[in-house]
């Protein structure tokens, strides 16, 4: 009986989503941009030896470049036309996020409403390619002296056009993708710079599985370890999907009303605090602000071959902030829990909620409305958050322990990556979710308009 009213509950919704015309083309874009953002991390930079280029990376294995072509899709391995992926545009989004909230000017542009995000938006691009062309800049330069002092050169032919070209090319890489994301978010279905960063991240799976699978053939791993590994991250799957569904529920009371028909008891309702309020965002935020110093660092260094007390200071910087070290670790887990309740602070302000509130006559019961009403959210919030931030310290940070603990091999896939696909995950099929409740009850509001029209003759 449960077998046969699973499958038909299964085959309504499968016919609902047959019937939604409009899902669909916004599941086909979102697939059609997604394939052309893979497509375009396998074009190369002009003057690129491919060749020369992986045996150096092969030498780089496990550091900040290898986590930082996690998140590009193998894009930077292959230093290709989006090697630097969308993170320039986040790193932008966190400064001018910073400015609106510490600069009086930002922030009244912010409350001119449409007009006052495209005024924002329009500075974050901007921000985004100056950034872009001074990573791309380093990055050329870089590029050039890359392994001399072992004879394997990555540039075909170093020099001012080299460097011209390659800074053009990562611009022209960054915007397109920037403008892809901005498509995918308006004509299809999800979030479209998360779901970028997460087709890049899903696109090493196979990689790291099958990676892993021949450590455990070749004996460099044993059998029992391999199946921790996947039983820790199945764990912490569930685990986050869990804690994003955790909240908070305020419970808010409406005061009773005078009808036509006499007096409506009061309402209750509840006011929703999700435990992680701000997502992935801290998590993306605290490591592209590491990882852009860091890759600076990285390429400048190998360029400043020779240059004394310069190479030694990059050299120390590199080495000190390496991937996987205690400092680094330290940092992102501050990056991690500031931004938690940075963005918390950006996303939900307790004071403007209150007025709500108290406009439409509801309150907390035992709270006066106004501003005692806005300093018990804030409290409320306060708290909940500090949940949420330790949540997400602990699902990027304890992957790395797990890592040392075991003996495994330095992965591209860790908790910050498997936060970011589940989050993005679960984003998506709400959205999907929506718009096909969304078509059920438009079919609805047809039948009825129907019906009362042939009552009507």
């Amino acid at each position: 009986m449960a077998s046969a009213a699973n499958q038909t509950a299964a085959g309504l919704s499968l016919s609902k989503f047959s019937q939604a015309t409009d899902l669909k083309k916004r599941l086909w874009f979102t697939l059609g941009a997604l394939v052309v953002f893979r497509l375009l991390s396998f074009v190369p930079l002009p003057g690129i030896d491919p060749r020369a280029l992986n045996s150096l990376f092969q030498k780089t294995n496990g550091g900040v470049l290898d986590f930082f072509n996690n998140f590009s899709g193998g894009a930077l391995h292959r230093m290709s036309v989006v090697a630097l992926g969308v993170m320039p545009y986040i790193t932008a989004s966190i400064v001018v996020q910073l400015a609106t909230s510490l600069s009086p000017q930002l922030e009244a542009i912010k409350k001119e409403g449409e007009t006052g995000r495209k005024k924002l938006n329009q500075y974050t691009r901007y921000l985004t390619v100056f950034l872009t062309v001074v990573q791309g800049y380093f990055i050329s330069v870089g590029l050039e002296s890359w392994g001399a002092s072992s004879g394997v050169s990555a540039v075909v032919e170093p020099g001012m056009l080299f460097r011209i070209t390659t800074v053009i090319s990562l611009v022209g890489g960054t915007m397109f993708l920037m403008w892809l994301g901005e498509q995918i978010t308006s004509r299809g279905i999800g979030n479209g710079v998360s779901l970028i960063i997460m087709a890049g991240i899903v696109s090493q799976f196979p990689t790291v599985v099958s990676n892993l699978l021949e450590s455990g053939r070749t004996g460099s791993i044993s059998p029992l370890t391999i199946i921790a590994a996947f039983v820790i991250a199945f764990g912490m799957i569930y685990f986050i999907c869990f804690m994003e569904h955790a909240m908070r529920r305020v419970l808010i009371q409406y005061p009773k009303r005078q009808t036509a028909r006499g007096m409506m008891q009061g309402e209750k309702s509840y006011l929703p605090l999700k435990i992680n309020t701000s997502g992935v965002i801290p998590p993306i935020f605290a490591s592209s602000l590491l990882l852009m110093p860091l890759t600076i660092a990285q390429f400048a260094g190998s360029h400043a071959q020779g240059s004394g007390r310069w190479n030694d200071i990059l050299l120390s910087i590199s080495t000190a902030l390496q991937h996987g070290s205690p400092l680094y670790l330290s940092l992102y887990a501050i990056g991690i829990i500031f931004f938690c309740f940075f963005y918390t602070a950006v996303v939900f302000n307790p004071e403007e909620t209150a007025d709500n509130l108290k406009r439409y006559g509801g309150f907390i019961p035992g709270i006066r409305p106004g501003k005692a009403t806005g300093d018990y959210l804030d409290y409320v919030l306060t708290r909940i958050t500090v949940i949420g931030a330790a949540y997400l310290a602990a699902i990027c940070l304890v992957p790395e322990a797990v890592i040392k603990a075991f003996g495994l091999p330095q992965m591209p896939l860790t908790g910050t990556s498997l936060l970011i696909v589940v989050n993005v995950t679960m984003d998506t099929v709400t959205q999907i979710q929506s718009h096909l409740l969304a078509h059920q009850y438009g079919d609805l509001i047809k039948k009825a308009k129907l019906k009362g029209g042939a009552q009507r003759r």
